[in-house]
């Protein structure tokens, strides 16, 4: 557990799970000296996965109180995190408010703000390669997302944004081993564009559900992996008799750890006419995204794109 020694020198934190791990630890100095932030440094804390409230009260109330701790990003506890600390923000952002989570620890003078980032990274990633107009064009296609955190609740709210009116995909199918996410997930959803998108949601625990559940997914249909598995834990939501749909889009979330279900979807990807996406770009996104609201400082355009560059270097994918 994080030591809570008092920051002598600009600190950002990374809060997840298994960070010595995370790339961000090679690149953040080098994307420091790039954005002119000297001195700065980036440490990690590791908590467990569904720790109890405690641990996430003491992590940010060390954050809040410490002069030099410039704020934080949050990956695997965001929901839990926002629950357990929420009364501890002066300001939360209208999405980490919508959908009861946080990504983002920022300062604004005295006030502590916290922001859901991924709404926002995650559209960007998608961009990436999802052709614009895909579901207009596709009407056979959905998407199925395996897990119920939020990254999927994150992807559900950029799914169904009011101005892709006519460019919705066909159904959105959530998948998860825990009811009380799936219920939650469902609830959020109805309040985002109630009516407009078709949602459907599976409580799948045990091997093979999620298999039985892609089944269903038509040409051309989205599969996400948003569950952890194959980051910080090993194995994937599928397993390895599952079929993707033709001519499908696969997208793993994560870039480092075993990767199976992105191994699992390129094994398949010549016969099937697959496109398979790693989570580099939601990294990258990700990232600058909460770096830019930590230390107040624009990152778009060709600084993005010098970051990105510089990042690549540590990419041992």
């Amino acid at each position: 557990m994080f030591n809570f020694e008092p920051a002598t020198q600009p600190t950002m934190y990374f809060i997840g799970v298994t960070t010595g791990k995370s790339s961000i630890m090679k690149v953040f100095p080098e994307w420091a000296k790039a954005l002119g932030l000297k001195d700065t440094v980036m440490k990690g804390i590791d908590i467990e996965i569904h720790a109890e409230p405690e641990k996430y009260r003491k992590v940010v109330e060390f954050i809040k109180n410490d002069p030099l701790s410039y704020g934080a990003l949050v990956t695997t506890h965001k929901i839990d995190l926002y629950n357990a600390t929420k009364d501890m923000f002066e300001y939360l952002d209208p999405y980490a408010q919508k959908f009861g989570e946080l990504s983002s620890i920022s300062k604004r003078g005295d006030k502590l703000c916290g922001h859901a980032k991924d709404p926002i990274s995650s559209g960007l990633a998608l961009e990436e390669f999802v052709p614009k107009n895909y579901w207009k064009d596709h009407p056979e296609a959905g998407v199925f997302i395996m897990g119920a955190g939020g990254s999927a609740i994150s992807m559900c709210s950029y799914f169904m944004r009011p101005e892709f009116e006519g460019n919705y995909p066909g159904e959105i199918i959530i998948g998860n081993r825990s009811k009380p996410r799936l219920d939650e997930i469902e609830a959020i959803n109805k309040t985002l564009n109630p009516g407009s998108v078709k949602c459907s949601y599976y409580l799948t625990p045990e091997p093979g559900q999620n298999d039985k559940v892609m089944e269903k997914m038509g040409k051309g249909s989205l599969i996400i992996n948003a569950t952890g598995l194959g980051k910080d834990r090993p194995g994937s939501p599928l397993t390895d008799a599952a079929q993707f749909p033709q001519d499908g889009l696969v997208w793993e979330i994560n870039y480092r750890g075993d990767l199976l279900f992105m191994h699992q979807a390129e094994a398949q990807a010549k016969e099937k006419n697959l496109h398979v996406e790693d989570g580099w770009k939601y990294f990258i996104y990700g990232w600058t995204q909460v770096i830019s609201e930590v230390f107040d400082i624009p990152i778009e355009g060709k600084v993005l794109d010098e970051l990105d560059k510089i990042a690549a270097k540590f990419n041992q994918r």
